[in-house]
């Protein structure tokens, strides 16, 4: 017995109370009604109707079965019903992205441009480790680096430059460095890599790199790593929009200006799959206008 058909079959008659009336509103013969209403009967053990050649009546077991059988079939026609007539904009869409400097300001953007969508659930995570799209089923990411994750859908919105600053107390304390290994000698901070657990190395654009030797401050926060800085604790490699404020005011001083330093990507992604639900797609392009504002 095919118990969706039976539901079916048994609500409507409990509506119409009429095998005719079924037959047609469901496009079978009533025969198929008599049928499907006889095997629902015999699989429960119980009668539902009372029905003779002109009438058809629940039963008490009827009755008391008819409620449950209304909520199970309405249930299963909101599940089986496409995603063109259900609300697109109901679900839970999951998005991952660093701790960047502009991140709460994305945020309200996109929380007012979704303020007429109360069934949409975000599920928005700030982490410096890169997420495993799979593991934690994440719909849609904020990165920034290199190198893309070729199964990835990739927008990109913006370049980052790093630049490397001290505060005005630690320089008048040490002195200015004029090489990478001058630079070597001095307090240096560092930047954990969540993945490892060790220290990025420090990387420039003529492909050298080091690590910070006996470092003074050490964190997985590059807010953290700045607030260090301008302390006077340390010299450190950072974002250049996170510093650039702190350089116009004098706040912090650029070092090794001439050296070239690398270039990161800051991009928008979602995973490859072969059905995309509209809710992430609608979120994915409001990030993008809202990601292309911010960083043009």
């Amino acid at each position: 017995m095919n118990k969706y058909e039976a539901l079916r079959h048994f609500c409507t008659l409990a509506d119409t109370m009429s095998f005719k009336e079924t037959a047609n509103k469901l496009a079978v013969s009533p025969q198929v009604v008599t049928r499907m209403i006889t095997e629902l009967e015999q699989y429960l053990g119980e009668m539902l109707f009372k029905r003779n050649t002109r009438n058809v009546k629940l039963t008490p077991f009827g009755e008391y079965f008819l409620p449950k059988a209304q909520r199970l079939w309405a249930e299963s026609e909101r599940l089986f019903t496409p995603s063109g007539e259900r609300n697109e904009m109901s679900g839970i869409v999951r998005i991952t992205l660093p701790p960047l400097l502009q991140h709460q300001t994305i945020l309200q953007a996109l929380l007012a441009k979704l303020v007429d969508f109360p069934d949409l659930i975000l599920d928005w995570r700030v982490s410096l480790h890169a997420a495993d799209s799979v593991e934690e089923q994440i719909d849609i990411g904020i990165r920034v680096g290199n190198s893309p994750h070729p199964q990835f859908i990739v927008v990109p919105i913006a370049t980052f430059s790093e630049v490397i600053v001290a505060s005005p107390d630690l320089l008048a304390q040490y002195g200015t460095p004029h090489s990478l290994d001058e630079l070597m000698a001095f307090p240096l901070s560092g930047l954990l890599n969540p993945n490892t657990g060790k220290m990025w190395h420090w990387f420039f654009g003529d492909n050298r790199m080091l690590v910070p030797k006996n470092p003074r401050f050490i964190s997985n926060d590059q807010h953290a790593e700045l607030t260090a800085c301008l302390s006077g604790r340390c010299i450190s490699m950072l974002n250049y929009q996170l510093c650039q404020p702190y350089l116009a005011r004098g706040e912090l001083h650029q070092l090794l200006p001439d050296i070239p330093m690398p270039a990161w990507q800051l991009y928008l992604y979602r995973p490859y799959q072969a059905v995309t639900p509209p809710r992430v797609q609608r979120v994915f392009n409001i990030l993008e206008a809202i990601l292309r504002k911010i960083f043009a």
